[in-house]
């Protein structure tokens, strides 16, 4: 099974992440599809090679549908933020204490979810 420690998620730049986003909201999207909806109105040749960088992360996967290319996110956003968390925490040199201040700063009803599952759990 593939879990997020054994894969770290890959750094995004800011339109990596742009394109990213538009992909979790609604995919599939061509490059195209991606080019009409930034507001920065950016070259095909810019689009498409954020799609080639995010398919070497290992970010988008490509079907091709007929003479289009159609690319579809490889993970969820919830996979990949947990990815980013399982990071950082694997980084802290106290992990304990790295978990106490997030869960201190969490808003209450992120610690009622919290709780919630730590029951059923």
């Amino acid at each position: 099974m593939t879990t997020a420690r054994n894969h770290p998620a890959p750094q995004l730049g800011e339109l990596e992440q742009q394109v990213m986003n538009l992909l979790w909201d609604s995919s599939p999207r061509s490059v195209r599809d991606v080019m009409d909806v930034l507001p920065s109105n950016p070259a095909y040749t810019t689009i498409a090679t954020v799609m080639q960088n995010l398919k070497t992360k290992q970010m988008v996967r490509a079907e091709r549908e007929g003479r289009f290319v159609h690319y579809l996110p490889q993970m969820s956003r919830e996979e990949y933020v947990a990815r980013q968390m399982h990071q950082a925490l694997d980084s802290s040199q106290n992990k304990a204490a790295s978990i106490l201040h997030f869960v201190q700063d969490m808003p209450e009803e992120g610690l009622q979810m919290l709780r919630n599952y730590l029951e059923q759990s």
